[in-house]
């Protein structure tokens, strides 16, 4: 048993040490994982541009992936992730560039192809194109950039660019309205992707003559496209692979001295760290800043004074998309994962900063920004009453269909807010945040699975056979139901079905759990951090306590033998496994904190 003084110990180092990450601009920053893929594909980028005048920051690259291979010649999403194909043969295909120049890259690419070879990859053949297809099948959001780099780089060969799908740049120039209409290869957030890299396969293979006119009149306003998309930053989406991607191609496209690739080479270069890596974004501010907030629970004052409190609203209220935003073409009154110019107002960052907003201050101060971001989400609502990340109505790809955790995540924001707002609230705005409400639980019921658990959209387990993370998106989706059947003003009819997803979604856990009192992805998954802290979050409560304090005592004894070590469950765009420093650490402090409100 664990005395309720070792938990309070606990929840003030853990408090302070939060605390301590906060930087005087009044936001958390965190750390994401350095990325193979993210160093193999801004290395060709700089090359691309200019071997020479880049060649310090090449030369710093190359080491770092040289340093971080695995004993099987493989690479993986992240140091900690087991190699995987896609993420190797883009080191490979980036090492080939300098096969003749550097003694120790021959034996190198030696390792790597042996690992593809073992995985029925052969990196002399036409064959690297079928089975990069055919492990991403439908969505070229990656896989036709992956091949169109190795194409330039020389892999497979002379005819790489035959054995590549030609991306259709030109639906680009319709007008957005109509994307989601389109059956596009690519996901909603990729335009810059589908643009560029659609050009260089083009000017690399051979075309029929009437899709080779109809292509070469697109490409001056398909460059207009990219140019209005781009971010002050010079970054799409603050991302490195996304901006290296377009920039390699459109430099082998004969596009080196335009602004896209001069800004995006820039980034490239201002976006390395010290090691020679890159990280697959600058970073997750906003989230973690929301993580963070929400982690304190109610001892948010104890330990950040109301000085740092106006400086995070006051840095929450600046960074609202104020603006029809030129990425994805929606309104104002939503926010990105970060601060940074590239972001892109979403589905899960909205409402994590709205439910931040009224934590830090008096209903009255945040009204304005609180029931724009409502707006906001209120139109971004599928018609199957959930939530997707980006685009209302895409839906033809995974990573833009409506998903349970975003969804959980708008029905407590929406709660939240007509609980906070109850008097305030004009009648129409109440009654379209209810119906909105109704709608998230009615998909929220039709998607939860028939072992009670649900299945996030941007977390995942690398240990699951199928990478899904059931616990990640069940403990979730559990947490904001839990805050939100405490709410007041929620009839005893939606209570009832709160209530029946609630107990059903616990069953799930419960079954879950360890040996040791731990959770992983689902069951018999060697657990983390992350997910065990997120567990106890969701099932924090009198009548699940043996298994909270099972769960606590294992966080304890991993804390005090390992620390705060991150595990790489997040999924980034086009399914990049990354892990940010901030996870384990917001997600232990908001678990002891919710243990402690059941022992009071």
């Amino acid at each position: 048993m664990m005395e309720k003084k070792d938990l309070e110990q606990r929840l003030n180092e853990l408090g302070r040490l939060l605390v301590s990450e906060l930087k005087p601009e009044g936001y958390w920053e965190g750390r994401l994982s350095s990325s193979a893929l993210a160093v193999a594909v801004s290395v060709t980028a700089l090359y691309f541009d200019s071997e020479k005048e880049h060649a310090s920051r090449i030369e710093r690259g190359l080491n770092w992936l040289k340093r971080s291979i695995n004993q099987d010649g493989s690479f993986g999403d992240t140091p900690e992730s087991p190699g995987n194909v896609s993420t190797s043969l883009l080191v490979y295909a980036a090492a080939n560039l300098f096969s003749e120049k550097l003694d120790w890259i021959k034996t190198f690419q030696v390792k790597i192809a042996d690992y593809l070879s073992s995985q029925n990859i052969d990196v002399h053949s036409s064959q690297v194109s079928e089975a990069i297809l055919r492990h991403y099948q439908n969505d070229y959001t990656f896989s036709v950039p992956i091949l169109a780099m190795c194409g330039l780089c020389g892999i497979p060969g002379q005819d790489a660019f035959d054995h590549i799908p030609q991306l259709p740049f030109e639906l680009a120039l319709l007008p957005r309205r109509f994307y989601r209409l389109l059956n596009l290869s690519v996901v909603s957030y990729a335009i810059p992707a589908l643009v560029a890299v659609g050009i260089v396969i083009f000017k690399k293979k051979n075309s029929g003559l009437l899709w080779k006119s109809i292509r070469k009149f697109s490409i001056p306003n398909a460059m207009a496209i990219l140019q209005r998309m781009l971010p002050a930053s010079g970054g799409y989406l603050e991302a490195s692979p996304l901006t290296a991607f377009v920039s390699l191609s459109l430099i082998n496209s004969g596009y080196r001295d335009t602004e896209v690739v001069k800004q995006g080479i820039h980034f490239l270069k201002t976006t390395q760290r010290e090691d020679g890596s890159w990280s697959i974004d600058v970073d997750l501010s906003t989230w973690v800043t929301s993580l963070a907030v929400k982690s304190y629970r109610s001892g948010l004052s104890g330990f950040v004074n109301t000085d740092l409190q106006d400086k995070i609203t006051d840095h929450l209220k600046l960074i609202q998309n104020q603006k029809l935003h030129p990425f994805n073409g929606t309104g104002p009154g939503g926010w990105g994962w970060t601060n940074f110019s590239g972001s892109v107002p979403d589905g899960d960052d909205t409402p994590g900063v709205i439910l931040a907003l009224m934590k830090l201050q008096p209903k009255d101060r945040i009204m304005k920004e609180v029931l724009a971001g409502c707006y906001w989400l209120s139109k971004l609502q599928n018609k199957d009453g959930g939530f997707p990340t980006f685009s209302r109505g895409w839906g033809k790809l995974p990573f833009d269909q409506s998903c349970a955790d975003l969804t959980g995540h708008n029905l407590l924001a929406f709660s939240s807010v007509i609980e906070n707002y109850h008097s305030e609230l004009p009648a129409t705005t109440r009654k379209e945040l209810i119906a909105s409400l109704k709608k998230a639980l009615q998909y929220l019921t039709r998607h939860q699975r028939k072992d009670g658990s649900w299945l996030p959209l941007w977390f995942g387990n690398q240990q699951m056979q199928d990478h899904t993370n059931p616990v990640y998106g069940t403990a979730k989706v559990l947490t904001y139901l839990k805050d939100a059947s405490a709410h007041v003003w929620l009839p005893e009819n939606l209570k009832e079905q709160l209530k029946s997803l609630y107990v059903k979604g616990t069953s799930y856990l419960i079954a879950v759990q360890n040996q040791d009192g731990s959770w992983g992805g689902g069951k018999d998954i060697i657990g983390t951090t992350e997910e065990t802290s997120l567990a106890l979050s969701a099932l924090a409560s009198v009548a699940n306590f043996d298994a909270c304090i099972r769960g606590l005592k294992w966080l304890d004894s991993v804390y005090s033998e390992k620390g705060l070590k991150p595990a790489p469950i997040g999924l980034y765009f086009a399914s990049l496994w990354y892990d940010e420093q901030l996870y384990p650490l917001t997600a232990y402090l908001e678990a002891v904190s919710r243990v402690l409100e059941v022992q009071e």
